[in-house]
This record gives C-alpha cells, structure tokens and sequence, in this order.
C-alpha cells in the first residue's frame, strides 16, 4: 500500500509540475474560465485528453510514435499556425476593447461550439502535449515496473485538480476584469503567449 500511494504521489506531482507552466492550453483555459463559456465542457476535454494520452504512453505507445518524427513535425507546423492565428484574434480584442469587455452580468457571449472546437485544437495540435504527457510521462511510469499505472493515474489526477482550478477558480477575477482596460492587458498577455508559442513550434517543426 505504501508503495501504491507512493507511485500515486509521484505521479501526481510529476504531473503537476509538467502542467502548470504557462502555455496555450492553461491561457485558453483562464480566459474561459473568466468569460464563465462553457468552462464545464473545456475542463472535461483538457482533462480527459491528458488522461488519454497518460494512458498512451504508460502503455508504451511512445516508443510506436518514434517511429514517425514526420507526425510531431506536421503537428507542430499545424498547431503553430492555429496558435498564431489565434494570437492574432487575441492582438485584435487589445486593440478593439469592446471585444474584451466582460458583460455585468457575467454573462459570456461566446459560442459553446467554437470553445469546444479550440480546445481541442490547442490540445491536440501541440507537439508539446505529446512530449510531456506521452513521452516523458510514459517513461517515467514505465521505471515504475508494477506500479506503472498508479503513477499514471496520479498524473492524470493531477491534470484533472489543475484544470478544474484553473478553469472554475478563473471566476474570482470576474470582478477584477469588469473593466476594459483590464481585459486588454489579459488579452495582450494572451496573444504575446500564442504568437511566441506559434512562431516557436513552426520553427522547431
């Protein structure tokens, strides 16, 4: 048992610190999270995605994926073009402030639809996804011998408490983000993240 809770730790941990670095996906989520659009549907897919691709590479389809670098190298190229493109749209609410601006109410306006359909774009069109969670997260699992598939599962329980914190605690700012210019600054934070994570992954594709 000890052994178990362990390798769960471990897991977890190693989960965790592979997740909270600033990246597209943590920045898509914020943003939902504070517009309160469809933040219940983006938490579920970010955290179902990673516990899949735990499970992909606990299971030791890292070492299958290898076999094609031309597959991470399309990804990359895809997945920084949306980024940038989506950098862009975020440079464009900085510079038109009614674009940003929270509702009183708290309403956000956006579509269910579009949120689910750029969720899984960011998730699933980053190489980066694949290194930490495939990768990384399978040959750790795999010194695990045994214990292997606890470790994953702390690792996906990981993902699952950082995302539903990030996207449900994201709320507390409503208050803070009323304001336009507060928006703005969020945004720019946003789109300087995509650009530089778009222009970084299209040139190391």
């Amino acid at each position: 048992m000890n052994h178990a809770l362990t390798a769960l730790a471990a897991g977890f941990g190693t989960g965790l610190s592979l997740i909270v670095a600033i990246g597209a996906q943590n920045a898509f989520v914020l943003r939902q999270g504070v517009r309160r659009d469809a933040v219940l549907a983006v938490v579920g897919i970010c955290a179902l995605s990673d516990a899949l691709l735990i499970s992909l590479g606990v299971g030791g389809v890292g070492a299958v994926v290898v076999a094609w670098p031309g597959a991470l190298t399309g990804i990359g190229l895809i997945g920084g073009a949306f980024l940038l493109c989506y950098g862009v749209l975020a440079a464009r609410r900085v510079l038109r402030p009614a674009d940003s601006a929270l509702r009183a109410d708290g309403e956000a306006a956006g579509s269910r639809r579009r949120a689910v359909l750029t969720c899984l774009a960011m998730t699933w069109l980053n190489p980066h996804v694949y290194l930490d969670t495939v990768f990384l997260l399978g040959s750790l699992a795999a010194d695990r011998g045994a214990l292997r598939w606890t470790f994953g599962l702390g690792a996906a329980l990981a993902s699952l408490c950082w995302f539903a914190a990030l996207g449900f605690g994201a709320r507390l700012l409503g208050r803070v983000l009323v304001r336009p210019s507060a928006w703005r600054v969020l945004d720019g934070l946003i789109a300087a993240t995509m650009v530089t994570l778009g222009v970084t992954l299209m040139a190391g594709a």
